[in-house]
């Protein structure tokens, strides 16, 4: 039923409970849930108030910090690191944390969890439900910053790509534009609610904890103005290339008009003496079509000269 449970004491250690109970007798009991189960909603209508069994169980999320009670309901978002799926397709995680139990349910895998539970197998758990949340921020927000400065660099390569104008636009930057939206979608809730619960006066959360999730806030608040930065500097580098484009789009418009202007004349000339009907001068004249050829060149020369004094060319 459960992906994991352990009974977690104050000094780190932790066991493996037999009972099914909601919490152990000592420190706090972490529960750890797959969405898809089955028989959570049965477990969470047992065990929770309606409230944050319905938080829980909620199959859409967005970031949010609340409290109920005396626990605290968080919606956290995270990196996508699962094989073949995108980064910013965020994965989500919801809690329910209270003075001697911790639920989370995540629909699909989420590696912050995953690197704490090494840790409690290692004996080296959150000693509390607070630590416990504070390690969790600290992950997520890290890789959130890792994903934020792998889209820096890049988004440097297309400002660089920018000083050549023979380079094309990169097939990378609508997608990249589509990531720095995403995951600014998640992170800017993520933000205020990370603030939200550093600033919260819950008991559940003391002091020194609550002064390191305000730094994860203030790290989540970076990132997001970074973002913002970025989505800026990416329009920038689209707009640069859509003008590069239409510059050459003009130029090869205008280089057309330009023979158009040439050409136009002397094809009604041209047009005008291939009629083949009788009455037209020349027709006995041996020199009639040199003497043609020469006025049409004639009048290119004239129509060239005009262009340049109207400064066409």
């Amino acid at each position: 039923m459960t992906l994991s449970v352990f009974d977690i004491s104050e000094d780190g250690s932790a066991t493996i409970p037999s009972g099914t109970h909601l919490t152990g007798s000592t420190g706090y009991r972490w529960w750890h849930f797959d969405l898809s189960d089955p028989n959570l909603p049965a477990w969470c209508a047992k065990h929770l108030a309606p409230i944050p069994a319905g938080a829980l169980l909620q199959p859409e999320t967005r970031p949010r910090c609340d409290s109920y009670e005396d626990g605290l309901l968080l919606n956290l978002r995270g990196i996508n690191l699962n094989e073949g799926q995108p980064a910013e397709q965020m994965v989500s995680i919801r809690m329910w944390v209270a003075e001697d139990v911790v639920i989370t349910v995540r629909l699909r895998r989420v590696f912050a969890i995953d690197d704490i539970k090494q840790e409690i197998l290692a004996q080296m758990a959150p000693p509390t439900p607070a630590a416990f949340v504070t390690a969790l921020v600290t992950r997520l927000t890290l890789r959130v910053q890792e994903e934020v400065m792998t889209i820096s660099k890049l988004t440097e390569f297309f400002e660089a790509d920018l000083d050549d104008d023979t380079t094309p636009i990169p097939r990378e930057l609508p997608l990249t534009r589509r990531r720095v939206i995403r995951l600014r979608r998640y992170l800017e809730p993520q933000r205020a609610a990370l603030v939200k619960l550093a600033n919260s006066d819950l008991p559940l959360i003391p002091g020194p904890d609550r002064l390191l999730l305000r730094e994860q806030a203030n790290r989540t608040t970076i990132t997001v103005e970074e973002l913002d930065a970025q989505r800026e500097r990416l329009i920038t580098v689209q707009d640069d290339h859509d003008l590069d484009v239409a510059r050459k789009q003009a130029r090869h418009a205008h280089v057309l008009s330009v023979a158009a202007g040439v050409f136009l004349p002397l094809s009604f000339l041209t047009g005008l003496f291939g009629v083949n009907i009788a009455g037209m001068t020349g027709l006995q004249n041996p020199l009639a079509f040199s003497l043609l050829c020469l006025g049409i060149v004639g009048l290119a020369v004239v129509i060239v000269v005009v262009m340049r004094l109207i400064r066409w060319l």
